[in-house]
């Protein structure tokens, strides 16, 4: 849950090295084992998405305003002053603001964070497929334990596993009021430049697995929704952006919260002032209604399954 740190990300051959944005210690010799020796935990689901704001008050007025999320805790700098605050969508999925947005055409996203059920052998595994990773589980200020790599892109990735005591688990079944628009974050998105290389790492190495692509033609591929190993939820891959500019960035780095009925979902933030764009069908055949934060972050409200044939390719269950 760090701010995000930009650090060169080396592809050697086939091998896709990353770097712990912090010490950029190396697996020591100990760690670096065979593939096979160490197994890969569960990756159970999306925990959260941290994004950058330079207005807390608007972003706090739309996440609990709008989306109708508690916000049940927040962290101070060890020097003091606000280090972030959390919104909660369920007792495992939050999202994270932090004040961190200095410059206007600055990244929004600070980094994407899923939950595994062991965050030290999910170390110890990446660091024998040639991942850096952190020398050692540093101790988490929230009381949870986990680390933080890059992703080919030079996205800043959390793996966290919730620990007895910490702010979230002590928080479990508390803040979860009616007026959520939806209880469960079921993707979030990020840029990828080359899918191959993408792939080397969320499909070889943590075992994400395509379960749809399309675009926005049929003859070519934008987007493609990588599912957790062990869960439901997704990554999507938002490829094919050249240049973006911080509104098109903020579309691309964006979250998609499920609903069971769209058309709900539009009426219950039209009467909380909504004033955009109404829901449409999207290429994979889903109701979906478009949102943007203060900051102008994409927040998608998405209906699970197609009401149309999807565009490109089957959804697979």
């Amino acid at each position: 849950m760090h701010s995000r740190t930009v650090i060169t990300c080396l592809t050697v051959s086939l091998i896709v090295l990353f770097f712990h944005p912090g010490s950029l210690i190396a697996s020591g010799p100990d760690e670096t084992k065979t593939a096979t020796s160490v197994t890969r935990p569960p990756i159970v689901g999306v925990a959260h998405i941290g994004l950058n704001t330079d207005d807390m008050e608007a972003a706090r007025k739309f996440y609990t305003g709008m989306l109708g999320f508690a916000e049940p805790f927040s962290l101070d700098k060890p020097g003091g002053g606000l280090k972030l605050t959390y919104f909660k969508v369920n007792d495992h999925q939050f999202v994270e603001i932090f004040p961190d947005l200095k410059e206007p055409k600055q990244d929004r996203l600070n980094h994407i964070a899923f939950e595994t059920t062991d965050a030290e052998q999910l170390r110890l595994y990446l660091a024998s497929r040639s991942v850096r990773v952190p020398e050692k589980l540093a101790a988490m200020q929230d009381g949870n334990r986990g680390f933080e790599i890059l992703d080919p892109d030079g996205h800043l990735v959390e793996f966290v596993q919730f620990m007895p005591g910490s702010l979230h688990s002590l928080d479990f079944g508390k803040h979860l009021p009616d007026t959520r628009v939806s209880d469960h974050i079921i993707h979030v998105g990020v840029t990828v430049k080359d899918r191959a290389v993408a792939d080397r790492f969320y499909h070889d190495i943590l075992g994400f697995h395509d379960v749809w692509h399309g675009g926005m033609k049929d003859d070519r591929v934008d987007w493609v929704d990588m599912r957790v190993p062990d869960g439901t939820d997704w990554l999507e891959y938002m490829l094919n952006v050249n240049n973006p500019d911080v509104r098109t960035l903020g579309v691309m780095h964006h979250m998609a919260l499920g609903v069971p009925s769209v058309k709900a979902g539009h009426d219950i933030v039209l009467k909380r002032g909504f004033k955009g764009e109404p829901p449409k069908i999207g290429r994979d055949g889903k109701w979906q209604l478009n949102l943007y934060d203060p900051n102008l972050t994409r927040v998608e409200l998405m209906e699970p399954k197609p009401v149309q044939t999807p565009c490109c390719s089957p959804i697979l269950p």
